[in-house]
């Protein structure tokens, strides 16, 4: 009862969050030629559901650096940043749209790397 009105009010803020993406289990069993674009369909699926929007943009940069290896060596573990941002569209469903780009790793690796908001 409670949780559903905090919820709601969580959903309208602008917000930006980083995560560790692991690509590698989303992608297990899939054709070599289908996994370069089912990464960028999972990340926004990803992306959808950590942020509540639907209306999900992936930088250039991002996508780029997914394809970088080809379509069949996409790398195992992504970072990721996610922001939530108001949509000025006045023809525009949704209030906030996500944007997703990619994340600079630190020399240690993925290791001890939580989300960060």
């Amino acid at each position: 009862f409670g949780t559903m009105a905090k919820d709601k009010s969580a959903k309208k803020e602008v917000v930006s969050r980083e995560y560790t993406v692991n690509l590698g289990k989303m992608l297990h069993g899939c054709t070599f030629k289908k996994k370069a674009p089912r990464a960028i369909k999972a990340i926004k699926q990803f992306a959808a559901k950590m942020m509540k929007t639907n209306d999900v943009r992936v930088d250039v940069k991002l996508n780029k650096d997914v394809w970088r290896r080809g379509i069949r060596n996409v790398p195992k573990k992504f970072r990721i940043r996610i922001d939530r941002k108001r949509n000025d569209d006045e023809d525009a469903k949704e209030e906030h749209y996500s944007y997703v780009t990619s994340a600079e790793l630190p020399p240690e690796g993925f290791s001890f790397l939580g989300t960060k908001v």
